[in-house]
Formats: structure tokens, sequence, C-alpha cells
């Protein structure tokens, strides 16, 4: 960890931090599930499809989602170890975060299983293999690195929780999901902005962070059994594929807010660094054409 990056960032985690606290809304995961629909899970009882009519993409993604929200131990613990522990205003935010992502998971869960969307043994079942992996990005160790990773992350997390919503066809899944992704976009404000101001700081450190990180992205939900069969599967559906992570992730935070384009004045490393960048953002745009065109028109509509 850079000592110094860290402690000159201490005021605007402070600022920041106050900024989430008035803008964050308060909300309750037992509200947004129609309890009304649900029944006893009888001795004997077999899930199927026919439970709850929506599409296989649609299930991958409530089941990698959940699964995602279900490793938030592992996730605190790496936000820990990148932003110095338990002590002072980072300490503070990542308690508060911790405790805004922990209710994602009992919001999902309580959705899904009242619905019957996801066979509950399988979940279940997954869940415990998926905790007891204990996954999480072990290679993130400093400030740059880290607020690197976590703007990527959380913004993925917000558009593929609101794509998943705009993809379930039932009111009340659509606005459970826009709820837990709103928390997402707060989240993502806060670490997109902290790393703007890193930027200021340490243009050379944050560039190459930058792109380490989404030279080396990896999808939410990394790390769960099954990961690739329902990543294909949510990228046919339309609610997260290459297309969608360009426009709506790399190009946002690399061009758009941290402006890193427009950055004079690099290391020679930075500045290969910042071309190794760019060549990703434009393969990972090429992929997502060339995925559109073999599976023909966005299924969930305007994703993002």
């Amino acid at each position: 960890m850079s000592d110094a990056m860290y402690l000159e960032l201490v005021p605007e985690v402070e600022r920041l931090l106050e900024r989430h606290l008035g803008m964050a809304k308060e909300w309750f995961p037992h509200q947004s599930t129609p309890w009304s629909r649900g029944r006893d899970f009888e001795p004997g009882w077999t899930w199927s499809e026919d439970e709850f009519a929506t599409s296989r993409g649609v299930r991958s993604a409530l089941y990698t989602n959940l699964l995602t929200e279900d490793n938030l131990p592992y996730y605190t613990l790496a936000l820990h170890r990148c932003f110095g522990g338990v002590d002072g205003p980072w300490g503070e935010w990542s308690r508060r975060w911790t405790a805004e992502e922990d209710r994602h998971s009992t919001a999902i869960r309580d959705w899904v299983t009242v619905n019957r969307v996801i066979d509950p043994v399988h979940l279940e079942r997954s869940r415990m293999a998926q905790l007891s992996t204990g996954w999480f990005p072990e290679t993130i160790t400093s400030v740059p690195e880290g607020l690197a990773y976590v703007t990527f992350q959380e913004l993925a997390t917000r558009v593929a929780h609101r794509n998943t919503g705009l993809a379930i066809g039932d009111p009340s899944g659509k606005a459970m999901l826009a709820q837990v992704a709103a928390d997402e976009n707060l989240h993502y404000l806060f670490y997109k902005d902290l790393g703007a101001a890193a930027l200021v700081l340490d243009p050379d450190a944050m560039v190459i962070a930058a792109s380490r990180r989404v030279k080396n992205f990896e999808m939410p939900g990394t790390g769960m059994p099954g990961f690739k069969r329902h990543a294909f599967a949510i990228a046919t559906a339309g609610i997260f594929d290459f297309s969608i992570y360009h426009d709506h992730v790399l190009e946002p935070v690399v061009f758009r807010q941290w402006k890193i384009d427009k950055l004079e004045g690099l290391s020679a490393e930075a500045e290969r660094a910042r071309d190794e960048l760019f060549e990703h953002v434009e393969s990972v745009r090429q992929a997502g054409q060339r995925f559109a065109s073999l599976r023909g028109p966005t299924p969930v509509g305007q994703p993002g």
C-alpha cells in the first residue's frame, strides 16, 4: 500500500462518506418480497422450472448475482487489505459498505425463495461451495489497485442487477433489483470519485492499476460453481455481455469519468500501461460486436 496516498486521501474519504450518508436512503429487504405468494416446502417436494416462468438467462443472472452478494465476507477482507483495516474514515466507510451490501443477499434470496425461481437445494449447496472456497481478489493489495478494482466491479454489478430486473418479467422482482442497483450505484460513485482524487495525487500509479485491473477483469460471480455456463446464459439473454461491459462500464469510467486519455506527463511505464488499456478496451468492443452478430438483437432492450 502507498502510505502517502492512503493518508492524503483521508480528507476525501471523509467528504465522500458524508456525501454518501446524505444520499443513501433507508430501505428494508422484507418489504421487497411478496410474501403472500409463499407456501411451505413440503417433504418430498422437488423443484422444476414450471414453478416460476422466466428465461434461463434470468435464472442464471439471479443465481450469479445472489452468490456474488453472498461472497461479501471475502470482499470485505479484500477491502481491509487494500484500505488499511478498520480504523479511521477508511474503516468507517468499509463497515458502512459491508452493512449495505449485506442486505442485498437477504433481499434477493427472500424474493427468489418465495417465488421458487431457483431450486433452493441447489442454491444452498452452491452457497456452501462458494463460501467454503473463500475466493477473493488476492492480487489487489494497494490503494490504486483497490480503487481501480472496486470502481469497475461496482459499476458492473449495478448494471447486472438493473438489467436482470428489466428482464425478469415481474414487477416486484424488478423493483427489488432496482433498489439493490441503487445501492450499488452509490457505492460506484464513492469509488469513482475517490479514484479521480487518486489520479490527481499519483496519475502514474492509477493508470498502471487501471490498466492491470481492466486487462484482468473478472465478471461479477467469478469463482462460483458453474460460473462459465451461467455467464454464457446471462450474455445470451442480453443481461451482461462484452458490449454492455464496454459501453456501460469501460467507456464511462476510462474516458468520461477519469479521462485517462487526457492525462499528460505520464511516466514511460504509465504511458505503456495506458496504451495497453486502450488496446484492451478496443478488443472488448470488437468482441462485443462479434457476439452480438451471432446472438441477434439484445432481448433486454436498452441496457445500462
